[in-house]
């Protein structure tokens, strides 16, 4: 008994598998921020793209 209780003391998979989680946490984490950002950028881009005629966006109606 006095051996397992020593094995199970020295035993750190279990932390292993922890810091393994948290790093797949982490990369996951900065994989969304990134993605949010470069959403917004491309957004942007195609908006203003969309919003310019002589890029080949719509053009605004004048009955002026």
């Amino acid at each position: 008994m006095k051996n397992l209780l020593s094995r199970f003391r020295k035993d750190e998979s279990g932390a292993t598998a922890i810091e393994y989680g948290l790093i797949a946490v982490l990369i996951g984490v900065a994989i969304i921020a990134g993605a949010t950002a470069l959403g917004g950028a491309l957004n942007s881009t195609f908006q203003g793209v969309a919003d310019n005629p002589a890029l080949g966006g719509a053009a605004e109606d004048s009955d002026g």
